[in-house]
């Protein structure tokens, strides 16, 4: 969630691009149309899949007053809405609506090429796209056009169709942040990843049933 946030932040102010001009030494004095990015206080998120990551999205965005669409297999309980300052939508809605668009759900055959050519003809041509789910949840071939041809503004992109391939012509583009699959890296979570191997491991071992076990029989 800490990710999504560092793309959408990233990708709306142009920081990476505006690192690139500081390094090269093209940075000579302010001027009123340098670099000009968008605001993300006030702005509608739109939340593609509410599961923990998703929530942690929500309450993240929560901090810059943003409005908070969801789209989810299904719909939250109203006081879990509530808690979380969330309103459900349908998929074209959130989509036609939202500033920023944030893809959390996991890949199954229903989320698979889920945002191709239609959903980029529906989206605002001033919406940015951020993906720190699975890379095949979007048409890559459909992004590119997409961003080439200003039907969206920007994209921050943590995961690929093809990984670790690109599609041609993502990396010539300067209006999307490219990150090479980092969404979990952090000390404090890869500690917690390994602590929790080791204890399924250690539960298996001694004949208990491992707590995250995907293929155990209830």
């Amino acid at each position: 969630a800490d990710l999504v946030m560092a793309l959408l932040l990233a990708v709306a102010r142009r920081i990476v691009e505006g690192n690139k001009i500081v390094r090269r030494g093209d940075f000579k004095h302010l001027a009123p149309l340098l670099f000009l990015g968008t605001e993300v206080t006030g702005k509608t998120l739109g939340i593609i899949g509410l599961g923990n990551i998703g929530k942690g999205v929500a309450k993240r965005a929560a901090g810059f007053d943003m409005k908070i669409l969801y789209h989810n297999r299904k719909r939250l309980p109203e006081s879990e809405e509530r808690s979380l300052n969330v309103s459900f939508a349908e998929l074209n809605t959130l989509l036609a609506e939202s500033d920023y668009i944030s893809l959390n759900s996991p890949l199954t055959p229903d989320t698979r090429g889920l945002i191709s050519d239609e959903q980029f003809a529906i989206m605002k041509p001033t919406a940015f796209l951020i993906n720190a789910a699975r890379g095949p949840i979007i048409d890559e071939k459909a992004l590119v056009k997409a961003l080439r041809e200003g039907k969206i503004a920007g994209a921050g992109l943590d995961v690929y169709e093809n990984e670790p391939d690109l599609t041609p012509g993502l990396t010539e583009l300067d209006n999307v942040v490219l990150m090479p699959h980092s969404g979990s890296a952090t000390l404090e979570t890869r500690t917690k990843m390994a602590e929790l191997a080791v204890d399924n491991l250690l539960d298996g071992l001694s004949g208990q049933t491992p707590p995250n076990c995907l293929n155990c029989k209830d």
